[in-house]
């Protein structure tokens, strides 16, 4: 990419970046309204009511049969079905903390401790915090945990980063490890809340989530080793944790990777912001159910509060919308999201250091060229 000579005139008046977010904010206000007089926004308590009653009802069926069922390697069945009920019910907290349920926010937080907490065991006020920061600011380089993972490199410079001899090594191959390193996605979202909840930290209803986290986890694991033989208790817990991980991370992971990132310099208007660094995944119903919503993720993060089974009915409207305002929509094939996020990675790990084309930077740069 060329930079800019400092000999280019500053153009009188407001500069232009600052008009591009002005008219970025007057073309999410229209767009809003839109979706408000369509009444998507609209509360679906018959919807939502059904979910947290019928997914709770699965996950109390499923550990009813699994202490029926008892010591044998049968079990593993009930470990994967537990797995697909898990992220289910994680699902739904993420809707819940999103403010999709109930218009009351207490109500919304308290399903979000039930389901994350007291079911899956993961803390909600862990995920809160960092999922807030994620939808602020996706894609954006040291602003977005997202795309700072401890292992998987996605820009240049977590690459370049001293990793020693094998660290270098496995950064040369990491496209070939990303989707078997998800099967360990599931320990690490319970001790990351773990950890969460016992640091320092400001954090609402500590003392409830430690309980809840306590009472699942523990709960969990004594109930395992009481009806299972060590170690069939053992494959039991590895198969169900890494199915559980290896899920989420299926469904999160075509949302945004190998999407462009934003440079820490720059700055969007939240219409651009939100869809540029998204991509929504194609499918039909079975997708929707699957991926738990998730695979609608330009509307999702334009409306977060928008109840899931609104996002299938508001993508044609949003979509039909950026086309008239020229802003970039992309939709995918679930599998070929797979094939954009495996190739973007190993791009990167490969040392290519501009491993993605960037047309936000261009765009800008020819803004300011042509003002």
């Amino acid at each position: 990419m060329s930079d800019i000579r400092p000999t280019v005139p500053r153009p009188s008046g407001p500069r232009p970046e600052r008009r591009a977010a002005a008219s970025g904010v007057t073309e999410f206000t229209e767009l809003a309204q839109r979706i408000r007089q369509s009444g998507l926004l609209r509360r679906r308590y018959g919807y939502y009511w059904t979910k947290l009653i019928a997914l709770p009802a699965v996950l109390a069926a499923g550990l009813v049969a699994f202490a029926l069922i008892g010591d044998t390697w049968w079990q593993l069945f009930i470990a994967a079905a537990l797995a697909i009920v898990f992220t289910q019910i994680a699902m739904l907290g993420h809707d819940a903390a999103h403010r999709q349920i109930f218009v009351s926010g207490r109500w919304n937080d308290w399903i979000s401790l039930i389901l994350g907490d007291l079911l899956v065991g993961m803390s909600y006020g862990w995920w809160q915090h960092k999922h807030t920061r994620h939808h602020a600011n996706p894609n954006k380089d040291g602003a977005d945990p997202d795309i700072e993972l401890p292992v998987i490199a996605l820009t240049a410079e977590q690459r370049d980063a001293p990793r020693g001899r094998i660290g270098g090594w496995f950064r040369g191959h990491q496209g070939l490890f990303f989707f078997p390193i998800l099967l360990l996605e599931g320990v690490s979202l319970h001790a990351s809340g773990v950890r969460r909840v016992l640091v320092r930290e400001r954090l609402r209803r500590r003392w409830v989530e430690i309980a809840f986290l306590t009472v699942r986890i523990v709960g969990y694991l004594v109930l395992v080793f009481l009806v299972l033989s060590p170690g069939i208790a053992a494959v039991f817990l590895v198969v169900q944790l890494g199915l559980f991980g290896f899920y989420m991370g299926m469904a999160f992971a075509p949302n945004h990777k190998g999407m462009p990132i934003v440079p820490r310099e720059m700055t969007l208007d939240f219409l651009r912001r939100q869809v540029m660094m998204s991509r929504n995944i194609r499918g039909g119903r079975i997708i929707d159910v699957a991926m738990g919503g998730l695979n609608y993720q330009i509307e999702h993060h334009l409306f977060p509060s928008m109840p899931r089974p609104h996002l299938r009915k508001a993508a044609p409207i949003i979509a039909a919308y950026c086309r008239e305002r020229g802003v970039p929509y992309t939709q995918v094939g679930l599998w070929t999201s797979y094939a954009i996020v495996v190739r973007y990675i190993n791009r990167v790990g490969l040392g290519e250091r501009d491993a993605f084309a960037c047309p936000l930077v261009e765009q800008r740069r020819m803004l300011t060229l042509q003002s």
